[in-house]
């Protein structure tokens, strides 16, 4: 197979082209190859890696190691909370575990093989040996990347290194990506967006990216006024964006001047999109994708007019997540599974899709994995929308009620229920979504307490299931209920819950 990383791989003329910045540490093409040899060399014949996935130049050189080698990736949010951590830990059973010198790792990885990975320890040289990744095939899995459902304990989804070579080069096709291009961005790495198109994406490509460690947007004006052309973002930093503009005109002329705007990971609202637009004349591109899939649709850029004061984004639209990427194909489904009659904006469908993006299945859990996939191979997203006749797609919702989108995450209801659940004060609990204007969603409880004279607070409730889970899946809004509705049959009916 070819290389993931063709600019580390040739040695020459990309090898002085800056590759990583995070904060005031950086490397070269030709530093980052030197400084991945090691690594490579060490995991090299492991089955499987965890990578303790801060926001660093760490976790960059070990991810790129490891991939260089031909070994599997399990990116770990260094925010988990204990169980959701042994969970992962006890299902993807990695070799080692690779963290930054001196990085303090919870008691769960106590039991694991360590090894320290430091980018000013460098290898002499050119990186050597195969930088294909030492025979690995296009359908073994660079990447394990854990994402929740509506029940139970996170699924390990199996990437192949096929499923990333074919979304970057695609992504390059719809946004004229090229080595030209400096990406900024401060999304976390330890899931697709920003480990997979915010890290990976510029190394395939042979540009670079400035990673802002925590997202600001002093930090965004300040690296899109040094030279950088792109900004992927979730709509929560977007929406800090469009709140900052009145007041910062050097955000303003930051956005003004870049060549892409991109947002993901849920919907950007109109009027986010209506208000930056309005301000610096440019358009926020939207995309669509899961972990599943990588990423499906997108709007296309094209090149500024040559006449002055004239710009294209080319089909950024408010509310379209643009048309399927190259090599995607998309449909739309009743509920009986056949295809809606009409692309005609109206009709709603599930959106099922077919791709050489897609994942290969739930790592040992076949059941999940054969219920993902129609019989002809389709694999069913759960997300529904419409889409237009020239081909645009709209996302209307999801087809159950138990998945919401909080500050760019996809959080599974059903783990934070569980986690309620071990509270001693809560003898019944229910989880939703209520829109916020900078989250997206914010996750609401309701509870039936134990005690009704002494029911938990919400304070007390969100740091129990910040400290199980993770900070971003602790509950915002408590109700205290005196019983749950359900139906005949037990199960608790959520659109019975109102948000009043």
């Amino acid at each position: 197979m070819s290389s993931l990383f063709p600019a580390l791989a040739d040695g020459g003329p990309a090898a002085g082209r800056p590759a990583l910045r995070f904060g005031g540490r950086s490397l070269t093409y030709g530093e980052l190859a030197a400084a991945a040899a090691p690594v490579a060399g060490a995991v090299r014949g492991a089955r499987r890696v965890a990578v303790w996935a801060t926001p660093a130049l760490e976790t960059a050189v070990a991810v790129t190691a490891a991939l260089l080698a031909g070994v599997t990736v399990v990116p770990l949010n260094p925010k988990s909370g204990a169980g959701e951590l042994g969970h992962i830990l006890s299902d993807s059973a990695p070799d080692l575990v690779l963290a930054a010198p001196g990085q303090d790792l919870p008691e769960a990885l106590a039991g694991l093989a360590r090894l320290d990975v430091d980018p000013a320890d460098r290898a002499p040289g050119p990186f050597p040996g195969d930088l294909a990744g030492d025979g690995a095939d296009d359908e073994d899995p660079a990447l394990v990347v854990y994402t929740s459902g509506t029940t139970g304990p996170p699924k390990g989804a199996l990437i192949p290194r096929r499923a990333i070579a074919a979304t970057l080069d695609a992504l390059a096709d719809a946004w004229q990506w090229t080595g030209d291009d400096v990406l900024v961005h401060g999304l976390p790495l330890f899931h697709v967006h920003g480990l997979v198109l915010g890290v990976l994406g510029p190394l395939r490509r042979g540009g670079s990216v400035r990673h802002l460690g925590r997202f600001t947007t002093e930090g965004v004006a300040r690296e899109l006024n040094g030279g950088a052309t792109m900004l992927f973002g979730v709509p929560t930093m977007y929406h800090r964006v469009a709140e900052a503009l009145p007041a910062e005109p050097e955000l303003v002329r930051a956005l003004a001047g870049a060549r892409l705007l991109v947002s993901g990971s849920a919907a950007l609202p109109v009027h986010d999109h209506e208000r930056i637009a309005a301000a610096t004349g440019r358009r926020v591109i939207e995309r669509y994708g899961m972990t599943e899939t990588l990423m499906l649709c997108s709007s296309r850029w094209t090149p500024p007019d040559p006449r002055p004061g004239v710009r294209a984004d080319g089909e950024a639209r408010p509310g379209t997540v643009g048309v399927p990427l190259p090599g995607v194909e998309l449909r739309l489904v009743e509920e009986d599974g056949s295809p809606v009659a009409a692309y005609d904006g109206e009709t709603v469908g599930e959106v099922q899709v077919r791709g050489p993006n897609l994942f290969t299945g739930y790592l040992n859990r076949p059941d999940a994995t054969a219920g993902a996939f129609t019989a002809d191979g389709w694999f069913r997203t759960g997300d529904m929308a419409v889409r237009d006749a020239d081909g645009s797609v709209r996302l209307v919702g999801r087809k159950a009620t138990d998945l919401i989108k909080s500050g760019g995450y996809k959080i599974g209801a059903g783990e934070i229920e569980n986690a309620l659940l071990e509270h001693p004060g809560v003898r019944e609990a229910a989880v939703t979504g209520e829109p916020d204007a900078d989250l997206g969603e914010r996750i609401v409880a309701w509870v039936v307490p134990s005690s009704p004279g002494a029911p938990p607070t919400l304070d007390e409730l969100a740091g129990h299931v910040a400290a199980r889970l993770a900070p971003h899946k602790r509950p915002r809004v408590l109700h205290h209920l005196a019983a749950l509705p359900r139906n005949d049959m037990g199960k608790i009916m959520k659109r019975a819950l109102r948000h009043d």
